[in-house]
């Protein structure tokens, strides 16, 4: 069995498609080892996978003022000290990083140590760490149409976001017992990724009343800071009970997007994937303070490919009557759904996959994804 480094901790995003790598190397005989953050959401998420080995790799993000500086070149030296002795006792066959400042110390050090490595960059503009990483990459997957300035094009490859095996459509009665709601409703769905969102919280809370008088039942992800589920009745159609569920986190993503009827999101590219994977039409809502504003690009590519609609938080007060209008249209929200499903079917994570073991020399021949503009977008 050859051993896999994924460098993956710090965010949900960064996260999410490293344990959905481990889960298929497991599943192919091989030994993943997950580097994480020490941050909570990676601890609880990690929780849920016995069966895969992580390890917190020290590290910090990137922040200005003295202190921030201090702490960063502190932590990324601890993170290069680890990474040496990490990588001579393990002798992995590869070394994957998903961006984040979890990635820095080990692809640099694994490059020193010539271990093949691959990075993968999943939204629409380049973060700071894979365009940094990219020149002691063997391979740098980005998505369609996507690339940047000096890359070397033979690294280059498109592919989409590995999605974890769990998360996938399932019936809709067994969703709604999840959280106590009525199948037969229909169901709005407001979330804001792993960190949840202030601005999307406020929103749905405050309307639950309006909704509640459309017969439209809430589930709202609150984020972990928010305190413990709760759920509210309020005065629907002809006296009828309309119920608003809120809860901290969301551990089974599976039964939230089997749930929606329509999804209120951030555009992240690990929610953007998942969205596809269950086939869950979404209002996108970019967090209008992301690096290099990459959730706006996200957004807009994913508008134009039919998967969702977008209102920028600058425009919270026009979002009711576009969600109005779209969980109202059973014919369009089904449109979605099918554009969506074949925007599965044009992603290339098997070959992917593959590819990753010709990079740790495990195959003899490339099954690769096809090189830079072989692919359209």
């Amino acid at each position: 069995m050859s051993r896999f480094l994924i460098a993956c901790g710090g965010t949900g995003g960064h996260l999410a498609p490293g344990l959905a790598l481990a889960q298929w190397l497991t599943a192919e005989g091989h030994r993943p080892l997950l580097l994480i953050s020490n941050k909570q959401i990676d601890t609880r998420l990690v929780e849920k996978y016995p069966e895969i080995e992580f390890q917190i790799i020290p590290g910090a993000p990137l922040a200005m003022g003295a202190k921030g500086l201090l702490i960063f070149a502190l932590q990324q030296t601890r993170g290069l000290f680890f990474s040496w002795r990490l990588i001579r006792r393990e002798r992995p066959v590869l070394i994957v990083g998903f961006g984040g400042f979890t990635t820095a110390s080990i692809i640099f050090v694994g490059w020193l140590r010539g271990v093949p490595v691959a990075l993968h960059e999943a939204n629409r503009v380049v973060g700071r760490a894979v365009r940094a990483l990219a020149r002691f990459a063997n391979r740098v997957y980005l998505p369609r149409g996507v690339g940047f300035e000096n890359l070397n094009r033979a690294k280059l490859r498109h592919v989409g976001l590995p999605v974890r095996d769990e998360v996938r459509r399932i019936p809709r009665h067994e969703a709604a017992e999840v959280f106590g709601l009525d199948p037969n409703k229909k169901t709005l769905v407001v979330m804001g990724g792993s960190q949840a969102a202030q601005a999307l919280t406020q929103w749905a809370t405050e309307r639950a009343e309006f909704w509640a008088r459309k017969n439209v039942q809430l589930l709202i992800v609150a984020g972990p800071k928010s305190g413990e589920a709760k759920s509210i009745h309020n005065e629907g159609l002809e006296g009828t009970l309309v119920k608003t569920v809120t809860i901290p986190f969301c551990d089974h993503m599976s039964a939230l997007y089997s749930v929606g009827d329509l999804v209120v999101s951030r555009s992240g590219a690990g929610t953007l994937a998942e969205l596809v994977r269950c086939q869950t039409p979404a209002v996108l809502v970019p967090y209008p303070y992301a690096a290099d504003q990459h959730q706006a690009a996200n957004a807009v590519e994913f508008v134009r490919r039919g998967g969702s609609a977008m209102v920028p938080e600058s425009e919270l007060d026009r979002l009711e009557n576009e969600v109005e209008i779209l969980i109202s249209a059973d014919t369009q929200l089904a449109a979605i759904q099918a554009q969506l499903r074949e925007m599965e079917r044009a992603e290339a994570l098997d070959l992917m996959f593959a590819d990753l073991e010709v990079l740790a020399g495990l195959k003899d021949s490339e099954v690769s994804v096809s090189p830079r503009g072989a692919v359209a977008s």
